[in-house]
This record gives C-alpha cells, structure tokens and sequence, in this order.
C-alpha cells in the first residue's frame, strides 16, 4: 500500500494541506493513521476518495453532504459529472484513479470523451501532459508501484506512435533538427514522446534517441548529424545537485546548440544555468518556442 504524506494530497489534489484537516477534524472525509514514530499518513483509498470529493465539492455539492455518502456513490457521482463536461481537473484526477486502480476501460473512457470533444492535441497538452507530471510527483513520493505507472504509460504511449506515425514525413536538412534524448538514469519517456509529436507536426526534423542515453553517445552522435537544438526531460532517477551539474556540462559540452530543458525536476531548479539551455515550462509554452523558432 502506497504512503501519502498530506504535502502529496496537497501536491496531487490541489486542495490546500489547511482545508484537508478541517476536512478531517469536522467530516472525517479521510482518517489518517500512524507510523510505529506518531507520523500522519495516507492510503490510496484516502487519496482516490478525496480526488472524488475535490471533483463534487467544486461543482456545488456541500462536504457536509459528501461526507455522508459511501466511496461508491462518491464514484457514481463523480463518473456522471464526467460526462457532461470537459473540466480538465476532473478528467486528470480521474485518470489518477483510473492508474491506481488499474482500469483500462476507464481511461479510454476519459481519453476517447475528450479527444471527440477538443481533439488529440488538445487532450494530450490540456489533460496528459499535465497527468504526467502528476505521476511524477507519485513516483518521487514512492506513492506508486512500477507496475502501476507501466499499465498506464503502455496504454498512452500506443496512442501517442499511432498519432506520430501518422505524421507526413520530413526531410532531412530542409528544416531546423531536434535531437530527442534523455539522461541516462531515466526512463520516463513519454513527455518526449509527445514532443516529438508536436515537433513532427509542425514540421520539424526530429531525431529521436529516447531513454537513458550516455553523455559520450551524445558527443558522438553531434559528429554524425548535424543538429540545431537539443531536447531532454527529467522527471525522476537524478538528484537537484547531479542534474545542475548535468546541465552545466551539457550546456558547455554542446555550446553550438541550444538546449530545452522540461520536466519536473527541471522546474524546481534555483540558479543560473548556461546561456544556451532553455527551461521548457509546459507543452503550451513549448509550441509557443517552436512557433517563434519558424518566424
């Protein structure tokens, strides 16, 4: 069973650390219990039940109201509420539960729904992208098993190579070139998989290089293609100390380059960095450089 501190309900909810006590003390919306050293923690159960009543509470239901009521009306509820509107909040929390509880139905569910309403790009920036880097926080928290977090990423990485795949090839030289890549400690890859979608489709030559790269391979990867950019995510697998090290050294290594940097652990980072990497603050803020970079 996964531990939750109420810094990562907080972090995963959205609703403040203050109104989950006042959840607890006056609803008993959640009950937390107790490590052998008197220290509050979560289960699933607390954290899929309060995703539920965030999703109610924020369309007018009272928690006193939501307090009375079992984790399967809660669910009902919540699953009736989806349907009827394109609140990317819900859809992300859903996709929470659905990757906790291991239900592929429900995440096709909440994927085939917004993508007829808003399209696939739209979905993937709005609802995916931002779901991921949820994930991310589960896994640094150790709040999620392996297994959890593969179910999840194989049924989004199918659609994401269908969508790239149905891309209109580019050639080679007659556009600037990204090179796709990341650290060798981490395996994550689907934020780069959608970038090299976005890439593709605004008609950027990619090449990709995917997981856990050498730094060496990159030096010499630099000799036999000509590159104008570089783009990395760290998501998990790197200390905030090793991974200002790697950039320091990527950005010196690569100095013709530029470099976009995105990913979790990237956004926390305090301090100057070399004048050619570019932290990537989100997918919207990623179209927006490559939209500039064809101007």
């Amino acid at each position: 069973m996964a531990r939750y501190s109420i810094k990562d309900l907080e972090e995963l909810s959205g609703i403040k650390a203050h109104t989950i006590r006042i959840w607890e003390k006056r609803y008993s919306i959640i009950v937390p219990e107790r490590t052998a050293t008197n220290i509050r923690f979560y289960s699933d159960e607390d954290l899929k039940k309060l995703l539920n009543v965030s999703i109610l509470n924020r369309h007018g239901l009272k928690i006193s109201h939501l307090a009375k009521l079992s984790y399967n009306d809660l669910k009902e509820k919540v699953i009736h509420i989806s349907r009827e509107t394109t609140d990317t909040e819900i859809q992300i929390e859903n996709l929470i539960i659905s990757m906790l509880e291991l239900d592929e139905w429900k995440f096709n569910k909440i994927l085939s729904n917004s993508i007829i309403k808003t399209g696939f790009e739209e979905t993937v920036v709005n609802i995916i992208h931002p779901f991921f880097e949820k994930i991310g926080i589960l896994w640094q928290t150790g709040s999620i098993i392996p297994a959890q977090e593969h179910f999840i990423s194989n049924l989004f990485r199918q659609k994401l190579i269908a969508a790239i795949d149905g891309q209109e090839p580019v050639i080679r030289n007659r556009h600037s070139t990204f090179i796709l890549f990341l650290h060798e400690n981490e395996l994550h890859e689907l934020g780069l998989l959608f970038y090299t979608y976005l890439l593709k489709k605004n008609g950027y030559s990619v090449i990709y290089l995917g997981q856990a790269v050498p730094f060496d391979d990159l030096k010499q990867i630099i000799t036999i293609q000509k590159a104008d950019y570089f783009l990395t995510s760290f998501s998990t697998g790197i200390s905030e100390k090793s991974l200002k090290e790697y950039l320091q050294k990527l950005g010196q290594t690569f100095r013709q380059q530029k470099i976009f940097c995105t990913g979790h652990q990237v956004r926390k980072i305090d301090g100057d960095l070399p004048d050619n990497i570019l932290k990537v603050e989100s997918a919207n803020h990623f179209l927006e450089i490559i939209e500039s970079i064809n101007q």
